[in-house]
């Protein structure tokens, strides 16, 4: 039944190694599961949060993954709107990372609340003077563009195809996706933007204060910025550990190398745009309110001058330079190493724009504020990590993500496996007089 269901022309891993896999990682899932449960009924005490971190971990984590996330707006804007044909062959596999992302953002969100029941209130209560606002729309209306993205993928799959009725809406689906690729970077320009939009306005912490355009600061291109420049470097990451895992290719180096290429300029880009927007922080807007660049940073070794440099120049210059370069995107090592900096880079870069915010003293008798999550903030950070695994070894496994893996990874087709069955199962007489020597012919009689 189970081999059924995988996609024709393609090879998986045995049952039980998969339900194996599924069993390990649920495991981490379960563990998960609870600390957000002991959230959800004993509140929020279950944390380390206090006055000086009223977001903590869960906001940077919010944060993280919808960057990451960004490779499915921008991949499919690419795609879809430039026309870079090329992407056709690493969509799906994007599609699936920002549903992943996207949907692990809400359940962070939900946990962050402390009552979930009362979510709906942000819709039916807004705050339309809120950037927050604006970020709960767009995310949930973006979340549902990447099920709708996502939803011919599953009607892809062998057996559910075979159905006329949803052949034909997965058919129909593909034809108008361009209109969903187009409201997907329209939604997600706006809350990538509003997310760094609310560190340059909060009142009273001079660390993210920024001047602007009109009601936006700086950070809030910069946000939309790195998160199309990251996202395209997180979609190439999962992909190759994807290969490794599965010890196959399943994208052509053509397609990697285009992306690369890409998501190598726009964070070159985005680096420059963000020196200089450090640059004029320090020397400009900071010293107006009384500040220099070391009020800062300090010696604790959390929020040392390190962090700025790690950042910028090793998580930010470096990746962007390897990936515009034609050696480095060719070279394994180098094009592994660039996407693995240009991550970590942008999840620091939320890191620092949450926790260092809050962290920083802003007044002369306060010290610096140094916070540790509880294991319930560790467990349920790690829930999404193990839920976004688990999603994306059943998508590889029955639906058709990557279109060339059949092409890179050819198999002995059905009909010749079966023939060779025949041969070795026909009968041992009929095989002894195929066998037979032939008679000699007598000389015939004069």
């Amino acid at each position: 039944m189970d081999s059924a269901l995988i996609p024709r022309g393609v090879k998986r891993c045995p049952t039980w190694q998969f339900i194996l896999g599924i069993v390990i990682v649920g495991a981490v899932l379960l563990w998960g599961v609870f600390a957000m449960l002991l959230c959800w009924i004993k509140g929020l005490n279950q944390t380390n949060m206090n006055t000086a971190y009223g977001f903590a971990i869960w906001i940077w984590a919010d944060l993280a993954v919808i960057a990451v996330g960004g490779g499915a707006f921008f991949t499919g804007f690419l795609r879809y709107i430039v026309g870079k044909d090329e992407l056709k062959n690493i969509i799906n596999f994007a599609v699936l990372i920002g549903f992943i992302c996207y949907s692990s953002a809400l359940l962070i969100l939900a946990i962050d609340i402390g009552q979930p029941l009362r979510g709906w209130f942000i819709f039916w209560h807004a705050n339309v003077h809120s950037m927050l606002t604006e970020v709960a729309f767009c995310l949930s209306c973006y979340f549902g563009v990447l099920c709708i993205e996502y939803l011919p993928l599953i009607l892809e799959n062998r057996q559910i195809d075979k159905v006329p009725f949803f052949h034909n809406l997965s058919h129909n689906m593909h034809e108008i996706m361009a209109v969903f690729a187009a409201t997907g970077a329209f939604l997600s320009f706006f809350h990538q933007g509003s997310l760094g939009g609310v560190a340059g306005v909060l009142f009273g912490r001079p660390f993210g204060f920024r001047e602007g355009v009109l009601i936006w600061p700086w950070t809030f291109f910069l946000f939309t910025w790195s998160a199309a420049a990251c996202g395209p470097c997180f979609t190439i990451l999962i992909t190759k550990i994807t290969e490794a895992i599965a010890r196959k290719k399943l994208v052509k180096d053509n397609v990697i190398e285009l992306l690369a290429k890409i998501s190598g300029w726009m964070l070159l880009t985005y680096s420059v745009a963000k020196i200089a927007d450090t640059w004029y922080w320090a020397t400009v807007t900071a010293p107006s309110k009384g500040f220099t660049l070391m009020d800062f940073y300090s010696n604790n070794p959390l929020y040392g001058i390190w962090i700025l440099i790690l950042e910028v120049g090793i998580c930010g210059v470096l990746p962007a330079l390897i990936l515009i370069t034609d050696k480095g995107r060719k070279t394994s090592f180098a094009l592994w190493a660039a996407v693995i900096l240009a991550v970590i880079g942008v999840c620091l870069n939320r890191w620092v724009m949450v926790l260092q915010i809050l962290a920083v003293p802003v007044m002369p008798f306060i010290s610096w504020h140094m916070y540790f999550p509880s294991w319930q903030e560790i467990a349920t950070t790690i829930l999404p990590v193990a839920y976004g695994i688990i999603l994306i070894m059943i998508s590889y496994r029955y639906l058709p993500i990557f279109p060339q893996e059949a092409e890179l990874n050819p198999i002995e087709p059905p009909t010749y496996a079966e023939e060779d069955k025949q041969e070795q199962e026909e009968p041992v007489e009929t095989q002894e007089a195929s066998n037979a020597p032939e008679p000699e012919m007598q000389p015939a009689e004069a």
